[in-house]
């Protein structure tokens, strides 16, 4: 099967394939890949207005993506996206993503990771979750969200970190091309690693678009102590 991810609209479409080109679609990992933005810390006015997505609490976990570009924080938020919290932190417990690689990188967009290994094989992961996108929860710049394919419940372990505010990746309507992307979390350190990532030259390999030329590795992913 072949690993696409779904997204929405014309001029939208380029960003759309590359949100769902590498993932589950191929086999229900399809995913995101993508984005680049201006470098900018955590404090900056994007990552502001996401931080007030969610109410911020010591309960909330929080998981470090360590990469060799540098570590990555995120904040999870379970308050507003349960199942999608629980998947993912099974998949960081389990060891799942040390390794792998984000395998799609598009400036201005957003990065992708969380399924493929540095030769691009997929890695395959546990069963689809259910979709948990909501219109009060965006796809602002430093957060989080889960990559999937057309099918609206169709997402494992790929995610992406949102590079710009992507309006356009939004809970709309319960429809299959307006239900959105579920944020899960924002980025709360280290966007100037997730900027760094994304302005890395890219390649078509195996098939695949936006891969970067060197591996960008997640060397380790764990809870934070």
């Amino acid at each position: 099967m072949k690993a696409t991810t779904a997204f929405v609209s014309l001029a939208l479409a380029l960003a759309l394939v590359a949100l769902s080109g590498c993932g589950e679609a191929r086999d229900q990992n399809g995913q995101t890949s993508q984005t680049q933005a201006s470098p900018a810390s955590p404090a900056s006015p994007a990552a502001s207005r996401a931080a007030q997505n969610s109410p911020r609490t010591e309960e909330n976990p929080v998981v470090i993506l360590d990469t060799n570009r540098g570590p990555i924080t995120v904040e999870l938020w379970p308050e507003r996206a349960p199942v999608t919290v629980e998947n993912f932190l099974r998949y960081v417990d389990g060891g799942f993503f040390d390794g792998l690689i984000f395998h799609r990188v598009m400036a201005g967009f957003m990065i992708q990771g969380g399924g493929f290994t540095p030769n691009m094989q997929q890695k395959p992961g546990f069963e689809p979750i259910s979709n948990e996108a909501k219109a009060d929860v965006p796809n602002n710049r430093g957060t989080i969200a889960m990559a999937r394919t057309n099918v609206i419940d169709s997402a494992t372990s790929q995610f992406f970190i949102n590079l710009a505010d992507n309006d356009f990746l939004n809970h709309r309507a319960p429809t299959q091309t307006e239900y959105g992307y579920a944020v899960f979390g924002q980025v709360t350190a280290g966007m100037e690693t997730v900027d760094t990532i994304a302005t890395v030259p890219t390649t078509t390999r195996s098939g695949h678009q936006n891969v970067p030329v060197d591996p960008i590795i997640i060397t380790s992913a764990k809870r934070a102590p």
